[in-house]
Parts: structure tokens; sequence; C-alpha cells
């Protein structure tokens, strides 16, 4: 193993250990740090101290011209200024040659929310007298009723509920905990669920996870969205929906209902909440399309 190889190792092992930075952020950064390798390597430098700002321009330059989007470069930016940064920390090199390099602001785009009838379709669509339609009932009832993050929503427990106050508690980014309310209809169904449908998919099966797939295990990310975007479909949703879009719609109708940031902030467990405002503007485009409807000079 090279030593750049095995200083890229113990620096993606420190984000995950110590920093305790999201796993689809550490394999993005793992991604654009192999390339980087790679091109280290044609260029014959085998130990950071050789590397120099121009070989940086020139990596950079070629991400660009090979067509990458504008916001794959910035992040690719942002883990070399990391991973220099740690090896310069480390003693690895004498000098951080990312000291100087400006990672570009890019506009973030605005998410696609539903409406608040597309999100009742959305929810009607799962067969409930089914376990398994019955499972998914309770698990868009509760995305939309909280705005958890998908993962977070697969790794609750049994225990992560609690029926009587109405509250979920969850493990987000970082390892952070944090409890935030549930509605009465999603009460409801979740109540549903562990009576007449948990047992069925549990089968002899003993297991603390809240959502089960049918092994009786718990339920993956992928067939969870594969079986929204079916009742996406059977919804006459035409959008395609991501996996944060009952989320994005959680905190926009919130904001558009009169809930101030702070709070949303903290129900979907951003740290900072300039990444919240996005929303803000969301809700502004909602108040845009009113007046324009219904004022009679706009």
């Amino acid at each position: 193993m090279g030593a750049l190889q095995k200083h890229l190792d113990q620096f993606l092992t420190m984000l995950m250990v110590e920093r305790g930075v999201a796993d689809n952020t550490v394999a993005a950064y793992s991604r654009d740090l192999r390339r980087y390798l790679a091109y280290l390597k044609e260029e014959g430098l085998a130990s950071p101290a050789k590397v120099s700002p121009p070989h940086l321009q020139a990596f950079l330059a070629r991400l660009r011209n090979s067509g990458l989007a504008p916001r794959s470069v910035a992040r690719a930016m942002s883990a070399l200024k990391t991973f220099h940064r740690f090896l310069a920390a480390e003693g690895h090199a004498r000098a951080d040659p990312t000291s100087l390099l400006r990672v570009p602001r890019v506009s973030r785009s605005l998410p696609y929310v539903l409406s608040t009838r597309e999100v009742e379709r959305l929810l009607e669509a799962p067969e409930v007298s089914r376990p398994r339609g019955l499972r998914d009932r309770a698990m868009l009832e509760l995305l939309y009723a909280s705005g958890l993050r998908v993962s977070e929503l697969l790794s609750l427990s049994l225990t992560a509920l609690d029926g009587t106050v109405g509250f979920v508690r969850c493990t987000g980014k970082g390892g952070k905990e944090r409890v935030v309310p549930v509605g009465s209809s999603a009460l409801t169904w979740l109540r549903e669920y562990l009576q007449c449908g948990r047992p069925l998919l549990a089968g002899a099966k003993e297991t603390s996870h809240l959502f089960l797939g049918r092994s009786g295990r718990r339920l993956t990310r992928q067939a969870f969205w594969k079986s929204v975007r079916a009742y996406a479909a059977k919804a006459g949703i035409g959008k395609r929906l991501s996996p944060h879009t009952l989320r994005h719609s959680f905190a926009t109708h919130l904001l558009e209902h009169g809930a101030d940031l702070r709070s949303v902030q903290l129900m979907l467990g951003h740290a900072d909440i300039s990444t919240t405002q996005i929303y803000t503007h969301v809700s502004r485009a909602h108040l845009r399309k009113i007046y324009d409807r219904f004022h009679p000079r706009s």
C-alpha cells in the first residue's frame, strides 16, 4: 500500500469515527479522493509533500473538462481541502497546498415539495388490508408527520416511539439524538401496524427494529423507496420523488402554516439554521403563487 493510499484510509476513518460524518458524505469524499490519488500517481507524485497548487489546479481543470457538474466539482474541492488539512495536521506534509484554494458557492436548487392534496393521495395509496401495505402507510404517515430522514426512519427501534406522549426518538447525523413530536394520524396508523401488521411480518423472528421487510428483518432503503415510487404512480404524482420529498414537504408545510424557523430546524435535526432557510424560499414561492392568483391587481 502506498503512502498516499494509507493516509487516505486514515483520513476516511477519522471522518467516520472522530467526526461522525454521514456515510453518504464519506462515500462521496472517498470517490473524489481516489480519483485524485490516481491523478497524482499519473504525475509521479508519491508523497503529499510534493503536491503544489499547480497540481491541484490541473486536477480541478480535468474534473471541469470531464463534464462534471459544478456542484460535484465544488464537493471535490472541499474533499481536497479537508484531506490536505488533515495531512498537514498529522505531520505528513509541512504545508497545506490548498490553503489559498477557494471553494465556490454553488446555488442550491429548491427542493421538490408535494402539495397537501398530493400528500393525502400518497398516504392513501398503500393497500392497508395487507401487512406490507399497513407498514407502508404507517411509514409514510410517520415521515410526513416528523420530517425524519429515511435512514433515521429505517433505523428506528420499537423503543423509539412513545405513543402515549406522541414523540419519536431518533439518531441523526453525527450520532446526535433528537426527539420529534408525532401527530395523531401517524400515531393511529403506527398502533395499527404494531398490532396487526408487524407481528405477521416478524413471524417467529425476534428483532427490535420497528419496520420489517418480508423476511422479518429490518426493511432496506431500496425496498422502501421502490414501494414509494409505485405509490406515487398510483396516486397520480407524475414527478419523480426523492428520498427526501416528504421531509421537504413536512418542513415547507409547517412554515406555510406559521411555524417558526428555529422550531423547524430542531425537528429536522439541522446543525446550522442556514440549511433550514432554503424552505423559506419555497414558502415565499408559495405566497407569490397565492398572491398572483387572488390579488385583483397582481
